[in-house]
C-alpha cells in the first residue's frame, strides 16, 4: 500500500479530506506520518484523533533551511514515504528537497494555475476582477507554484465576495479534487510528460 507523508502548517483542512477519504474506502493508501513546520497547530490535532504518527519540524529551532529539510526529510525516509502531500504547508521547498521526491510529491493551491501563484491567491484574483478562479493539484518542481497540473476545478467570483467567502468556496472544491489526485497516483494512473500529466 502506498504511503503518504502529509506536510502542513495550520487548520490541516486538506489533511482531513484525505483521511476522510481512506475512512470512507475512496482511496485506498496510508497515511504513514504528518508533519508540521509550527507546533501547536490543529493539523496535529487531527493527525493525534485519526490515529496517525504525527511531528512538529520547528523551523524557528533550525539553525537554517538545510537543516530544516534535513529533519524532514529523515523523518519522511523512516516512516517509509512514498508520496509527499503538501496541505497548506507554507514553506517553499529547496531543490535538494525536491530531488529526494522527484514527482512524488503533491501540492493543491487555490487558484487555476499558472494563474495567481503564491501567497495570496484570493486576494490577487479579487484584485484582478477574473470572473472564475478554482484550485489546482500539481506535481511540485523545483519553481514555485509550477509544476505540470494533474486536476482543476473552477469556482466563479461572485459579486460581492471577498477573500473568505471565495476561499470557502475554493475549500470546498480542494476537498473533493486532492484526494481524488492522489488516488490517481496509487493507482498509477499519472503519467508525466514534459509539462504535461497524462491520465490513463
Amino acid at each position: 500500500m502506498i504511503k503518504l507523508g502529509v506536510m502542513c502548517s495550520g487548520r490541516g483542512s486538506d489533511l482531513q479530506s484525505i483521511i476522510d477519504a481512506i475512512a470512507d474506502g475512496k482511496l485506498e493508501a496510508q497515511i504513514a506520518l504528518v508533519l508540521t513546520d509550527k507546533p501547536n497547530v490543529m493539523a496535529l490535532e487531527r493527525a493525534e484523533r485519526a490515529g496517525i504518527k504525527n511531528l512538529c519540524v520547528d523551523r524557528k529551532l533550525c539553525a537554517d533551511q538545510l537543516s530544516f529539510e534535513a529533519k524532514l526529510l529523515n523523518e519522511l525516509r523512516a516512516a517509509e514515504v512514498d508520496l509527499v502531500i503538501l496541505a497548506g504547508f507554507m514553506r517553499i521547498l529547496s531543490p535538494t528537497f525536491v530531488r529526494a521526491y522527484k514527482d512524488r510529491i503533491m501540492n493543491i493551491h487555490p487558484s487555476l494555475l499558472p494563474a495567481f501563484p503564491g501567497a495570496h491567491a484570493h486576494r490577487d484574483v479579487l484584485e484582478y476582477g477574473v470572473k472564475v478562479s478554482g484550485c489546482t493539484v500539481h506535481f511540485v518542481d523545483e519553481g514555485t507554484d509550477s509544476g505540470p497540473i494533474i486536476m482543476q476545478a473552477a469556482v466563479p467570483v461572485l459579486e460581492g465576495d471577498d477573500e473568505e467567502s471565495l476561499a470557502a468556496r475554493v475549500l470546498e472544491q480542494e476537498h473533493i479534487i486532492y484526494p481524488a489526485a492522489i488516488r490517481l497516483y496509487v493507482e498509477g494512473r499519472l503519467n508525466i510528460k514534459g509539462r504535461k500529466v497524462c491520465i490513463v
